[in-house]
């Protein structure tokens, strides 16, 4: 049997994210300027790849999480790394009045962040798929995580980072505690990804009650120019 996260951005941007979805056939995406996450109803239909590249065009990029992802004709994997696809029955989540709501106004701070810390795609409107949270230093944003994926029931924290000058000293659980607790509050389950051979983050999140359902390779894809039809 299939779970709803194994197919969690086509579940998000044909459910509570619909409204934000861009649309071909079998394809859709979110706005280039909220996420670079793209779906397909089924990896194994041609059509589907078919109707993401003309949704995505030439110099587009598309992203799967999955095992074993044979190459679909007109596209050529030119990355894969192994991760984990980690969910949270069990976090016991705690919200923290010390925390920042970020809001729109933050985002250049937020992308200051996302630059020194890494830790994954933030766009200019990524903040408005909401529940982000910040900590601050002397007026500095040193720290945040907030949500992106929502298919039905779960929701995806995303953006964990700190400052490199700030780590070790428990910033990233009370974050994750905190977005998970207004995730729960919405009676949903949170849930997030990380590469593989980030340990410490992973034993961050078992440490907070979060357990790895499955392990998957992140295979990035773009058209094959150079195919015939």
């Amino acid at each position: 049997m299939t779970h709803i996260l194994d197919q969690a951005g086509w579940n998000a941007l044909t459910g509570p994210h619909a409204h934000l979805a861009e649309v071909h056939g079998l394809a859709r995406r979110y706005p280039i300027d909220i996420s670079p996450f793209n779906a397909i109803s089924d990896l194994s239909n041609q059509d589907a790849w078919d109707d993401l590249r003309v949704l995505l065009g030439d110099t587009g990029v598309a992203i799967a999480i999955t095992s074993n992802l044979q190459e679909p004709k007109g596209w050529r994997i030119v990355e894969k790394f192994p991760g984990v696809q980690m969910t949270g029955e069990d976090v016991v989540g705690a919200h923290d009045p010390e925390l920042i709501p970020l809001e729109s106004e933050d985002v250049p701070e937020m992308l200051e962040l996302i630059s020194r810390a890494q830790p994954g795609p933030f766009l200019p409107r990524t903040v408005e798929l909401g529940g982000y949270l910040g900590i601050r230093h002397e007026g500095k944003l040193i720290a945040m995580a907030g949500r992106r994926l929502n298919p039905p029931g779960w929701v995806e924290i995303s953006a964990v980072c700190t400052d490199e000058e700030f780590r070790g000293r428990g910033y990233a659980a009370r974050l994750v505690k905190a977005v998970a607790a207004g995730i729960q509050d919405s009676g949903q389950i949170p849930f997030l990804h990380t590469g593989a051979g980030n340990v410490d983050a992973i034993r961050l999140y078992e440490k907070l009650g979060f357990k790895i359902r499955v392990r998957a390779e992140f295979t990035i894809l773009q058209p094959d120019v150079t195919a015939t039809s």
